[in-house]
């Protein structure tokens, strides 16, 4: 009897293994390359890999940790960057590079848990909207539209000073402000996918609702959400920095770059590090979420490659 090798009864899903892989290698080489083809998206990949590994690594790199609770040494107080202190000290002798190194960890966290609080809400109640259209749809877009029609930070400012300043309240205050542009994005693509021949053939079919938002909706409208959460992570980073900046996000000792910016603008302009590194920093990230969503648009949008 002839021996049969062991691969031949796989079966079909044996054989499609590999292909799947290949599939995926497929990708992931397509994704490098719309990357690496603009400078700009490498740039941005490496400044938020940057911010990343600061906020990841910062507690124990850097130079004097016992600076981030604020320890007063007033001997050493508004030195300008040298080799002790690269980014000089500040008024009560504490380490710039050292609070501005930790802060990265408490701005990022900030950033992205407001940016995916915000799309938690407003993602589901955008697609529910057109998706369902009628009296529902009219309900969530006019709610939207209330929040909308107030400028962001100025609904921020007053939410917090109603809720009480903190890094806290303040993320309550930009969640609630940004939710409504994922409204209007996700309800926006849900209602150029819903007439879709492949949403009429689940209908017929009887899938349910849910199941077609969940399984039919969402992965196609995900793409442009994916671009805007990145972009809105700077975007949050440098809001919670302007709160910080009039006294209403983070207080002294917590390293934050916007209230470090507060306190160091009655220093300027004599004393110019003690601004000027917290900023490049806020910056720094800003520039590279803006960038990085850039480079994903490129990925994520199918006419990008054909170019």
């Amino acid at each position: 009897m002839t021996d049969i090798p062991a691969s031949a009864g796989a079966g079909p899903a044996a054989a499609e293994a590999p292909v799947r892989r290949g599939g995926r290698a497929r990708r992931w080489r397509l994704a490098a390359w719309l990357i690496g083809r603009s400078f700009a998206s490498v740039l941005g990949l490496v400044l938020v890999a940057g911010i990343v590994g600061l906020a990841l690594l910062g507690p124990w790199i850097v130079p004097y940790p016992e600076h981030v609770v604020g320890q007063v040494n007033l001997a050493d107080k508004l030195k300008p960057p040298s080799a002790a202190n690269w980014f000089g000290t500040d008024e009560v002798g504490n380490d710039i590079l050292t609070r501005i190194i930790v802060g990265a960890r408490l701005s990022l966290l900030v950033g992205v848990g407001i940016t995916f609080a915000a799309a938690a809400i407003g993602v589901p109640l955008g697609i529910l909207a057109g998706t369902a259209g009628g009296r529902l749809r009219e309900t969530i877009m006019r709610f939207t539209d209330l929040f909308l029609s107030v400028p962001g930070l100025v609904l921020a400012i007053a939410l917090v000073a109603a809720l009480g300043p903190g890094i806290g309240n303040a993320m309550i205050a930009l969640v609630l402000v940004w939710w409504p542009g994922y409204v209007r994005l996700a309800e926006s693509k849900a209602l150029a996918i819903r007439e879709e021949p492949y949403i009429e053939a689940a209908r017929v079919c009887g899938a349910s609702r849910f199941r077609i938002l969940w399984r039919h909706v969402l992965p196609n409208a995900i793409s442009p959400l994916i671009v805007k959460m990145s972009m809105d992570i700077g975007q949050a980073i440098l809001a919670v920095a302007s709160l910080g900046f009039i006294g209403l996000g983070a207080k002294p000792p917590t390293p934050e770059w916007g209230a470090m910016i507060s306190i160091a603008r009655g220093y300027l302009p004599d004393y110019w590090w003690y601004a000027v590194f917290p900023g490049l920093f806020i910056y720094l990230s800003v520039l590279g979420f803006n960038l990085l969503g850039d480079g994903l648009r490129d990925i994520l949008d199918p006419r990008s490659h054909r170019t």
